[in-house]
C-alpha cells in the first residue's frame, strides 16, 4: 500500500479508500464486514461513509452503513486501526426523515453528528464532511447554474463555529467538504484565514477519466491551500471495469440499479470508454488498472475512494495501487480527453 497524509495534519492515511455506500444496499451486513476485514488486511487505513447511506437515500436504509461499519467495530475493536470520514447531508426535499431540518444549522450539525457517532459505535469522527451545499450551486455535474433566486444567506461563519465547537469535545477531529465548487472551497477558506477557524483539509468530489472537471478551478484551489481531494467515483459507477464493453447487460450493476445516474450510460461515455480501454490492452494493463492509476499520479489528490460489491472487484481495485502510468499512457489519456472532453461530468 501506499500512504500519505491528510493535509495540514499528522494523520497517516492509505491512498487507496474503502468506500461503504454499497453496505446496507447492495451488500449485506457479512459482506460488508468482509471488505473492511480484507481491505484493512491489505493496509487500506481510510474508511468514508455518510449519514444518508447506503445509496440510493431512502428511508428504509437510511443510517444502514454507518450501522454495520458500527458494529464491525464493535466486533473486531479496529477502531483505533482506522481513519474514519463521515457526512452530513445538506438540504434536499426528498430526505425530510433524516430530521426536522436537513441543513446546516447547529441545531442539525448536532443531531446528525450524535446520530452517526451512536450508529459508528465511536465517540469521534477524523474527518466530519458536509456532504453537498446548502446554498444553490452547480454541484452533481449540473450546467446553466443560476443564483437569483437563491434564498440562502452566507452562513458559513456560522457552520465553521458550529462545529470547532464539536473540535473542541472531540468528536471531530477534521472537517471536509463534498460535492463542493471552487467559490464554496474558497470562501470556508477564507473564513478559516481571517477569523482563525478550523480550517478545510479535504473535498470528495468526482473524479475519473470520464470527468476531469475537477481540474478546472478546484485543482489549482488545492494545490495553493494545501487541500486534498478525496476521489469518488473513480470507476464511473463501473464503466471502466470494461464489463460493459461488450454491451452485456449486469442486472445488478450500478448502472442497471440506479438509472438516475444515466450521464454514465451517454454515448459519448461509452466511446471515450472504448479508447481508453485500447490504450490499456496497447499498454498490457487492464483498465481498471489505467482508470485507477490515472487518478493516484495526481499531485491534487490525496486518496481515491473505491467501492465494490463483490470481494473479486474489491482486490483487483486495492491490487490497482501498484502500477504505474507511463509518460506514454499519460500522452495518450489526453488526447481521448482532448476529443472527448468530460462525457460524464
Amino acid at each position: 500500500m501506499k500512504y500519505t497524509t491528510i493535509p495540514n495534519t499528522q494523520i497517516k492515511v492509505s491512498k487507496i479508500c474503502l468506500g461503504t455506500m454499497t453496505f446496507g444496499e447492495q451488500n449485506t451486513e457479512a459482506e460488508g464486514h468482509a471488505q473492511m476485514e480484507y481491505a484493512l488486511e491489505q493496509g487500506v487505513n481510510f474508511f468514508d461513509t455518510a449519514e444518508m447511506y447506503s445509496v440510493p437515500g431512502r428511508q428504509e436504509t437510511y443510517g444502514s452503513t454507518e450501522r454495520i461499519i458500527g458494529t464491525w467495530f464493535k466486533k473486531t475493536g479496529n477502531r483505533d486501526q482506522v481513519v474514519l470520514a463521515t457526512k452530513i447531508a445538506g438540504p434536499n426535499p426528498a430526505f425530510t426523515y433524516m430530521r426536522e431540518k436537513v441543513d446546516f444549522s447547529p441545531a442539525s450539525i448536532q443531531y446528525a453528528l450524535d446520530h452517526s457517532l451512536q450508529r459508528l459505535q465511536t465517540d469521534y469522527v477524523d474527518i466530519y464532511q458536509l456532504h453537498w451545499p446548502e446554498r444553490k450551486a452547480n454541484f452533481f455535474g449540473q450546467r446553466g447554474f443560476k443564483a437569483q433566486d437563491d434564498a440562502w444567506e452566507d452562513n458559513i461563519h456560522e457552520v465553521l463555529t458550529t462545529l470547532e465547537g464539536f473540535v473542541k469535545q472531540g468528536k471531530i477531529k477534521h472537517i471536509g467538504l463534498s460535492n463542493e465548487t471552487p467559490w464554496g472551497l474558497m470562501r470556508f477558506l477564507e473564513e478559516h484565514k481571517y477569523h482563525n477557524l478550523p480550517k478545510i483539509k479535504t473535498v470528495q468530489n468526482p473524479y475519473s477519466l470520464l470527468n476531469r472537471s475537477f481540474e478546472v478551478g478546484n485543482a489549482e484551489v488545492c494545490l495553493r491551500e494545501n487541500v486534498g481531494l478525496l476521489a469518488y467515483s473513480p470507476m464511473a459507477f463501473g464503466l471502466l471495469s470494461g464489463k460493459f464493453l461488450n454491451g452485456q447487460h449486469h442486472p445488478k450493476s450500478r448502472l442497471a440499479l440506479f438509472p438516475q445516474m444515466a450521464r454514465y450510460s451517454s454515448p459519448q461515455s461509452a466511446e471515450a470508454t472504448c479508447l481508453y480501454n485500447d490504450i490499456a490492452q496497447q499498454h498490457g494493463l487492464t483498465l481498471t488498472q489505467l482508470a485507477l492509476a490515472f487518478i493516484e499520479e495526481q499531485p491534487f489528490v490525496t486518496s481515491t475512494i473505491i467501492g465494490a460489491t463483490t470481494m473479486e472487484q474489491l482486490k483487483e481495485n486495492i491490487a490497482a495501487i501498484q502500477v504505474r502510468l507511463s509518460d506514454e499512457v499519460l500522452k495518450a489519456i489526453d488526447g481521448v480527453q482532448a476529443i472527448i472532453p468530460d462525457p460524464a461530468p
